[in-house]
């Protein structure tokens, strides 16, 4: 692919800058030297350098599997930084704030995402002891996260990039909530920050019963910070009537619904904060015994717990599905179990390796990472493996198929880590975890039901032998705290050729925009069944453009062909929650969900939501309405595809890629 190889030679491939025959540098390297350059740095601490090193080309140069970024980008350069998140949690003082802005420059220098919790730090209007004076809040400190990241490059790369988290009892929240608004004071907006809510299910409870919800500042609740699920609820209301009776100061009182409405009308008008469950991260947890997961990642993907003394580390890296299906025994593609179990175990050693190869720019990612080992395996091209299977993505084969190939990943990926577990030891904290116990992920929906009180409505039908794996984990152990996060992939499922992690198309013919510049997509899978029915020429090209891309107006293309090809929009976003939550039950960690939504509906945004915390979905990402990129309608019928133009996104287009394509996790 094109895209693929001007993607590389853009942002991959080393760059000799002081080269004065060019304007950008001289490329010191081509496509499978750069494969092997990684490879080369992955295995450079492995007994059998040669044959590992070997072994990591193949799964790379053949695109069955994918490095993250950060890896592609410094793997076998001199600041191996390879890690692709980082989870910090902010103290409530003047140094803890200014410390953690610090780290987070330190770590988006070497391409390091950022995911941070200010939780702890004090509301407008509180007191301050030190100087008898009144606090600002969060936000003025967040104005300087927003331009730290602005101002940090990442390697050379693109600018620094962070996500910020805020608990919904957060005295703040409201002005929180208002962040990227492009109106109101500009000292206290963040327009290049990325925001999200962190939602204990007691809110969803108080939205869905019409009550009315209590806002603190932290400083006078201190301990809420550290609790979850039925702790966090009786501490909660002791505070509400503690206040109440005048024992607290300050405090706010208003309406669940009403604050639910906003987070609601912010995440569509501005695409932020999005839309992420504390409860569900933590109740499902292996790792509940050492920490608390105070906040997510970058991208979402993440649940890994912080604390003053740890900044959590996760190293990505996924799985191309499309390359791991083959024909079954009745003629019809399904997944190459036996191929898929061989990249899944070279990929899950890939992975282990960064943890120990890997550059710290922070000793607290230091300490955290080499103590817990977390990796997050994800995947790309389900969509184009949806496409090969002639799948509907809004479908209940597309739901099951979701359900089956991520339930073989992580069966795959949990056996792998026991097997490195076996040879090189289980991780330092994994006495007294939910692995130890043997309480593997989907055991931990009970867990999370027993908080809630009802069940979570997920099929649970099994069709690998989870027991012998059981076992297995707690004879041998298990290598790594956390093994599986669906990452987004944006990039480097460019460099692979096919559809990003779990998305659904966004169309099937449009220009797609990056740092690289702008190329025309068009779907080939498409392209090959038109072919077939003798559909494709100069006029279903024309077609294409004008109806955007899309089949669903195309009455000569049968109806069947139409439902495979649908477009994001045109795909019910309960079929895309579903599918997630069909995910979500066998993860360890979560996945960078999009939503996708025609048309302005608050019941509909009310309704899709909801139903993600009813699956017991852990996270969602961003937020997408039609209006940013898209084939130009146009009557013209020359066929050429250079008609198709990148048009300015209107100001209710939430897909944020105007900014430079955050790669941390892709």
């Amino acid at each position: 692919h094109y895209l693929g190889i001007q993607t590389l030679y853009d942002r991959y491939f080393l760059v000799d800058r002081k080269d004065k025959l060019t304007s950008d540098g001289r490329r010191l390297e081509l496509p499978q030297i750069f494969f092997m350059r990684v490879a080369m740095g992955l295995a450079i601490k492995e007994v059998d350098r040669e044959s590992k090193a070997i072994e990591f080309y193949d799964l790379l140069s053949g695109f069955d599997f994918m490095s993250s970024t950060p890896t592609l980008f410094n793997s076998g350069t001199q600041f191996s930084q390879l890690s692709s998140c980082y989870l910090s949690t902010v103290d409530d003082n003047l140094s803890g704030i200014y410390e953690a802005i610090k780290e987070n420059a330190l770590l988006a220098k070497y391409a390091g995402g950022l995911g941070n919790d200010w939780t702890p730090v004090r509301a407008l209007g509180s007191h301050i002891k030190g100087t008898n004076g009144q606090s600002q809040g969060v936000v003025p400190f967040l104005k300087v996260v927003n331009d730290t990241a602005v101002a940090v490059n990442q390697g050379g790369k693109r600018k620094g990039a962070v996500c910020t988290y805020l608990e919904t009892w957060h005295l703040d929240i409201e002005e929180f909530l208002e962040l990227r608004k492009n109106t109101g004071d500009d000292r206290r907006r963040t327009h290049d920050m990325n925001t999200a809510n962190w939602i204990p299910d007691l809110f969803m409870k108080r939205v869905n019963e019409d009550k009315q919800w209590t806002l603190f500042s932290p400083d006078i609740v201190p301990d809420l910070h550290e609790k979850v699920g039925q702790d966090f609820e009786t501490a909660y209301v002791n505070y509400e009537k503690l206040a109440a009776q005048g024992g607290l100061s300050p405090y706010k009182e208003i309406s669940a619904v009403s604050l639910w409405r906003k987070m609601l009308s912010m995440l569509y008008e501005t695409g932020h904060p999005w839309i992420t469950f504390k409860d569900p991260c933590n109740l499902r947890s292996p790792q509940q015994h050492v920490g608390v997961v105070h906040s997510s990642n970058l991208c979402t993907e993440i649940t890994l717990n912080t604390s003053d003394s740890e900044i959590a580390v996760c190293n990505l890296g996924s799985i191309n599905l499309v390359n791991h299906l083959t024909n079954n025994n009745k003629g019809k593609l399904d997944l190459d179990q036996k191929r898929l179990d061989k990249t899944i175990k070279t990929a899950m050693r890939m992975l282990d390796n960064v943890i120990d190869i890997n550059y710290y720019a922070v000793g607290k990612a230091r300490n955290s990472n080499l103590r817990h080992r977390p990796v997050g395996l994800g995947m790309m091209g389900f969509q184009d493996a949806l496409h090969a299977m002639k799948i509907p993505y809004g479908s209940s084969d597309a739901v099951d198929f979701a359900d089956r190939s991520m339930e073989t990943i992580c069966y795959m990926a949990y056996s792998a880590s026991s097997e490195l577990a076996k040879e090189r030891g289980s991780y330092s904290s994994f006495k007294g975890s939910l692995w130890e116990k043997g309480i593997l992920p989907l055991d931990s929906l009970e867990l999370l039901e027993k908080h809630r009180g009802k069940k979570i409505e997920v099929d649970r039908t099994k069709t690998l032998d989870w027991d012998a794996l059981r076992e297995r984990i707690k004879k041998y152990g298990i290598r790594n705290s956390n093994c599986v996060a669906v990452a987004p992939t944006a990039t480097i499922s460019n460099i692979v050729g096919v559809s990003a992690s779990i998305e659904p198309t966004f169309q099937n013919l449009y220009v797609k925009s990056n740092l690289s510049g702008e190329f025309t997509i068009v779907s080939e899978t498409m392209v090959r069944d038109l072919k077939k029915l003798g559909l494709w020429d100069e006029v279903m090209v024309s077609d294409l453009k004008y109806f955007d891309g899309s089949l669903a107006k195309i009455d000569r293309v049968p109806p069947e062909v139409r439902n495979i090809y649908a477009t994001a929009f045109e795909v019910d976003p309960k079929w895309i929650v579903e599918c997630a939550a069909r995910r979500q039950k066998w993860i360890d960690q979560a996945q960078s969900l999009n939503i996708y939504l025609t048309g302005v509906s608050g019941k509909k945004l009310d309704e899709i939501y909801k139903l993600a915390w009813n699956r017991g979905l852990k996270t969602t990402y961003y937020l997408r309405t039609i209006g940013a990129t898209h084939a130009e309608k146009s009557t013209t019928n020359s066929g050429e595809l250079n008609s198709v133009q990148t048009i300015e996104k209107s100001s209710a287009s939430l897909c944020a890629i105007n900014d430079s394509d955050c790669e941390a996790c892709q």
